[in-house]
């Protein structure tokens, strides 16, 4: 169980994305984004080492043409592990780092280059473990809905592979990918064919909480 510290961050979450979000491929907004947290959810790593948080960010002044032309605010599905130690062979993905009041020096990585996230997030899918409350120790995140049709668990999932809308991932010996949606778009239906997928909701500035699909697992 992941316990939920009411501390200090040093620099803020928001702030080490604000200066990394530019640097993504997926990312199409503003090159000094105004980010504000709308959403996410946790997971718990079973050894109690890692914390595993999926955030929802939006971008000022980003995103599709509303009404009257205005700019909706893009959504942003940003998987993130805290560590309490550099990850070997990960500092490609390192985020940054910040000063926790509690826990010191936490080393801010993308969870989709972290295993301890991966592995999560498949048992998340297969529904051997349950989203939590991105904010609350101890509470199941009930929005977030996931679904597994497949036979037999998942052996583990390929390389993260970064495209325009996404995070991609092969399932070796499957002919399935995991596709981790990066720029969020309303509509909660999976993919034709999906074989699993995960779905949850943000919240939009206008008081609307759309939901999409966050991530499917469908054939290549």
């Amino acid at each position: 169980m992941a316990l939920i510290h009411r501390t200090t961050l040093k620099p803020t979450k928001l702030e080490l994305l604000a200066g990394w979000l530019p640097t993504r491929p997926w990312y199409h907004g503003p090159a000094a984004p105004e980010l504000v947290k709308a959403g996410g959810f946790r997971l718990d790593d079973p050894a109690g080492e890692v914390g595993i948080e999926f955030m929802i960010v939006t971008a000022a002044a980003d995103g599709a043409e509303g009404a009257e032309g205005t700019r909706e605010p893009g959504a942003y599905l940003v998987p993130l592990t805290y560590r309490g130690a550099p990850l070997d062979g990960a500092g490609h993905a390192l985020v940054g780092t910040t000063e926790h009041g509690v826990l010191g020096t936490r080393w801010v990585y993308d969870g989709c280059h972290d295993p301890v996230l991966t592995a999560g997030l498949l048992a998340l899918i297969e529904g051997r473990t349950q989203a939590q409350a991105q904010s609350i120790t101890d509470t199941p995140d009930r929005e977030v809905a996931r679904s597994y049709a497949g036979e037999g668990p998942l052996p583990g999932l390929g390389a993260p592979v970064d495209t325009d809308e996404s995070t991609e991932f092969a399932v070796p010996d499957s002919g399935l990918v995991l596709r981790l949606r990066r720029v969020l778009a309303p509509g909660p239906t999976p993919p034709e064919g999906a074989v699993g997928h995960v779905t949850g909701a943000w919240d939009q500035p206008d008081g609307t909480r759309p939901r999409a699909v966050f991530a499917a697992l469908q054939a290549r």
